[in-house]
């Protein structure tokens, strides 16, 4: 990832470039302007890249913290991050680079793509994340053909993306354990999520259940893979009711 000006009016949204190359060929695989780097915006930009070109082997991918858990004690995930865990169910491997080579070839094409595609954003007047995003293919296609090289070998180890959209989507998600209290409520961010009572909730309290947060704002709680219908409240404005009287 390299962070790249959206255009060149001083109001241009500040916005992050996340970019997907291929290591043998050099070739851009996928480009995505996002607001920032974060495990939702890099869930988006890997679905893109797996619908295009499938399941590769493995991404190599600097160290950081969205990919690697920094520090050994770190608490919850078995030691893996969101993204981490994501490409481990879909048999993905990462590859954290830690050599100043490894970083170099990244770096190298950042520089480049730094110096031209801003260039070609100030020439196409594109001065907003969504018209980058849609400039971006052209933009691909036209560097691939110069700088592009033939791999030593032309097989392509890519897999087919054999994974239903819905599958996909629980995949490519954020995928925490929350404690039910004795009033089947539990807290999630800033709000505080009640469960409806039924026959199955009635027997959760004291238990985890399992939240699921989407890029596009959706929350699901689910139990043993069933989702878990409930209403959900800011958690300092309840509070402050509930103070109030």
């Amino acid at each position: 990832p390299h962070h790249v000006p959206a255009g060149s009016s001083s109001g241009a949204e500040p916005c992050t470039l996340l970019v997907f190359i291929d290591d043998a060929t050099g070739r851009l695989m996928q480009l995505r302007f996002v607001p920032s780097e974060s495990a939702f915006t890099y869930f988006e930009a890997l679905k893109g890249y797996l619908e295009t070109h499938g399941c590769p082997i493995a991404f190599y991918s600097d160290r950081h913290s969205i990919f690697r858990v920094p520090r050994k004690d770190a608490k919850g995930g078995q030691g893996m991050t969101q993204f981490g865990r994501a490409l481990a169910e879909l048999n993905i491997e990462i590859l954290c680079a830690s050599s100043s080579q490894a970083k170099g070839r990244v770096e190298r094409v950042n520089r480049t793509l730094q110096d031209r595609l801003v260039k070609e954003l100030r020439m196409a007047g594109v001065s907003s994340i969504e018209a980058g995003n849609a400039f971006l293919p052209g933009f691909m296609a036209r560097f691939n053909a110069r700088f592009a090289v033939a791999p030593a070998r032309p097989n392509d180890l890519h897999r087919p993306l054999n994974i239903p959209p819905e599958r996909l989507r629980m995949i490519l998600c954020r995928r925490e354990q929350r404690y039910v209290g004795q009033q089947l409520t539990l807290s999630y961010d800033r709000l505080r999520i009640m469960l409806e009572r039924s026959e199955v909730t009635i027997g959760l309290a004291g238990k985890y259940v399992d939240t699921y947060a989407f890029a596009d704002g959706g929350l699901e709680v689910r139990w043993q893979g069933l989702s878990l219908p409930y209403k959900a409240f800011d958690a300092i404005i309840d509070a402050l009711s509930r103070f109030l009287g």
